[in-house]
């Protein structure tokens, strides 16, 4: 099925025709497919049933005019007993192409029949270039839930998101690309919710056409057909009017049906022996952590993919996508990951999806899971070891330097992920094939790695025992709050250095909403089930939240400015090489850097002098100092052919902006204890 282009296929779900709708489901092991419809007035009301045809390939199909915009219906399955299946007749399914969904009173949900008609006014997707992308990784309600400047009823929806205020935020801050948290209707899991809490960031997708209802304001939720799906789109339109993209973070691994005992909404009573990996005993084969896994080694579960993916790129024009997990989206028949597997393959070369940035978090939690640097030509990766090094540089050898008398490690790894994690991505992918974080949704925030060497997880209801124990974080002293003027100090020069390093980097930067000025969550590094002030993005900041706020604008600006930081390609030793940068390193004497320099934890400062090779953009050298030791250092600025001259534009010991400064090839500058500098050369 997978093979065949959208055109060749008919498509599931409910369609509209002039004689009413048409209704096509998929079910390889069914025996017969009910569908029920409800009445306007009451969700649990049959009014109606029709019982579906076979049509071959495993599809079920029927029409009726009754399946009209905003008709409410459900799907009941029958089929053959034994380990692999679960049918049940008696039990109302969510279609899972369904474009609308609904909740009974007493917790079920209905499928809808969607109206989505819109009018774009022209608006077009802002087709930003790769190598100017900034990623800032938000939640909907999080984003905008405090900001005053958002009318009340607003706040914390895709109406607030979209909103002038929140707009203008983002332009000043000088992103270019919204990465969303999960925006798929999604529940919580059934632990959460006897424990009273929720699945506030959104990993358990119950559907993956429909947009989450309660990210919409209450006029939408409450607005009929259609409603909730046109704040949607108004929020992409307004994004794109502002020039500014939209990537969904997706979460096609697992589903929240959970395990073989939890709820059954979907695909487990339409043909669980197709959709989901377990064995022949029925045990579920679970490579996500979640309870199930979907099976990517069958047609079904990846048209149901390409099909979501080309429904949100093409009807509700989003830029790209992140998925979840994707190295289970990657495994075949023998649960086994495969770089060239079919439907990776076909993500990448379908017509529908040729405009769209394919970003993959390129491991799961099965055995051979962390798959980095092995997807295929046209996936950007998230890149955990980038995260990894530059923590370890900048917190965690710090840390151990002031207990031992010395760092565990030289500045050589923090090198190669500088220009591009080379050694991780090959050179026909390029540098901007890694997507660079420092932090992500699920971790420290970036001021909580300046503040805590443990995590802070009791809120969790595990007993502290949840999140990762293996932070690379530096709490400087002092865990958690302190009034220690030093300490305070050191945490905010270490937060300056973690984004410069972020921002300058070669590969394609994601900013984790919050942390361009200092957001905390107290030491909770998994604080996914918190939907409070805890997540939430703070609106009302201190003075020195403001002043790294600028350093955040700064940077950003500086990045987009100096084309030097952020080549396309790779360069070759020897060759010219269209958009990619001349590196060349030197040490503290300004002459070219050693072994012992690159590997020395006594040595952990370099000078990296990259020169852009203009293809669209002008000629353009930097010059940035990074010096990884709490000592100052004095450093001989290079020599190198070309330069006539250094001009400072940024200094990560300043909390504030530099003075303009210029200094001579082989001048003498002093360097403050970690720290960085960052020079235009002339």
């Amino acid at each position: 099925m997978s093979s065949l282009s959208p055109a060749e296929v008919a498509p599931l779900g409910v369609r509209l025709t002039a004689a009413g709708g048409e209704i096509r489901v998929w079910s390889e092991s069914a025996t017969a497919i009910e569908v029920c419809l409800y009445s306007a007035k009451d969700p649990n009301w049959v009014v109606s049933t029709m019982d579906l045809e076979p049509q071959g390939d495993g599809v079920w199909f029927g029409t009726s005019p009754g399946l009209v915009a905003g008709t409410r219906y459900s799907l009941r399955a029958s089929g053959p007993t034994g380990p692999t299946h679960q049918f049940d007749p008696t039990v109302d399914l969510i279609d899972p192409y369904s474009r609308g969904l609904a909740r009974t009173s007493e917790g079920e949900w209905r499928s809808y029949v969607q109206d989505d008609e819109f009018d774009w006014q022209g608006v077009e997707k802002p087709g930003t270039p790769l190598d100017h992308v900034v990623l800032y990784e938000a939640h909907v309600k999080g984003l905008s839930k405090l900001n005053l400047d958002v009318p009340e009823e607003l706040r914390g929806t895709y109406a607030g998101l979209g909103h002038e205020s929140t707009i203008r935020y983002l332009q000043d801050l000088g992103v270019t690309t919204v990465e969303l948290l999960p925006v798929h209707q999604s529940v919580s899991e059934q632990r959460l919710i006897k424990q009273g809490l929720t699945n506030y960031w959104g990993y358990n997708t119950l559907n993956f056409f429909t947009p989450h209802a309660e990210y919409a304001t209450r006029s939408a939720q409450t607005g009929g057909t259609g409603a909730v799906l046109r704040e949607f789109k108004e929020m992409v339109r307004s994004l794109h009017a502002a020039g500014l993209q939209v990537v969904l973070d997706v979460v096609y691994n697992h589903t929240a049906e959970e395990g073989p005992t939890g709820p059954t909404t979907s695909l487990r009573g339409l043909d669980n022996a197709n959709y989901y990996r377990q064995d022949a005993t029925g045990a579920y084969i679970d490579v996500t952590g979640c309870g199930n896994t979907v099976d990517f080694s069958k047609d079904a579960a990846q048209r149901l993919v390409l099909d979501s993916l080309r429904y949100w790129a093409n009807d509700v024009q989003v830029d790209g996508f992140r998925f979840d997990l994707m190295a289970t989206l990657g495994r075949d028949e023998k649960v086994e990951y495969q770089r060239e597997h079919p439907l990776l393959t076909a993500i990448l070369g379908d017509p529908q999806l040729q405009d769209s940035v394919m970003i993959s978090e390129p491991w799961d939690v099965g055995m051979g899971g962390w798959q980095v640097g092995n997807f295929p030509l046209g996936y950007l990766e998230w890149n955990d070891g980038y995260r990894d090094r530059m923590r370890d540089f900048w917190l965690s050898d710090v840390g151990a330097a002031r207990e031992h008398g010395s760092a565990p490690n030289g500045i050589g790894s923090l090198a190669r992920r500088l220009a591009g994690s080379a050694h991780v991505f090959s050179n026909e992918r390029g540098p901007l094939a890694s997507v660079n974080f420092i932090t992500a949704h699920d971790g420290f925030t970036m001021a909580d790695l300046t503040a805590y060497n443990a995590k802070h997880n009791a809120g969790n209801g595990e007993n502290n025992r949840d999140g990762t124990d293996n932070n690379h974080s530096f709490n400087h002293g002092t865990e958690g709050p302190t009034t220690d003027e030093v300490v305070l100090d050191a945490r905010c020069k270490a937060m300056r250095n973690l984004l410069g390093t972020l921002l300058l980097s070669a590969g394609i930067p994601m900013l984790t909403a919050g942390d361009e000025f200092g957001r905390s969550q107290r030491g909770n590094n998994n604080a996914y089930c918190h939907d409070s002030e805890l997540t939430w993005l703070p609106w009302s900041r201190d003075e020195w939240q403001d002043d790294l706020l600028e350093v955040s604008r700064l940077l950003i600006r500086l990045r987009h400015e100096n084309p030097a930081l952020r080549p396309v390609r790779f360069g070759r030793f020897g060759e010219t090489v269209p958009s990619a940068s001349q590196m060349d390193w030197y040490n503290t004497e300004g002459l070219t850097m050693s072994d012992g320099d690159w590997n020395s934890p006594a040595s952990r400062t370099l000078q990296y002098l990259a020169a852009s090779t203009p293809e669209v953009e002008e000629f353009n050298r930097i010059l940035l100092i990074v010096h990884g030791l709490e000592e100052d250092v004095t450093v001989t600025l290079p020599e190198h052919e070309g330069v006539t001259g250094y001009t400072l534009l940024w200094d990560s010991a300043l909390a504030d902006l530099p003075a303009a400064g210029d200094a001579d090839p082989g001048s003498e500058v002093t360097i403050s204890g970690t720290s960085m500098r960052l020079y235009r050369a002339l």
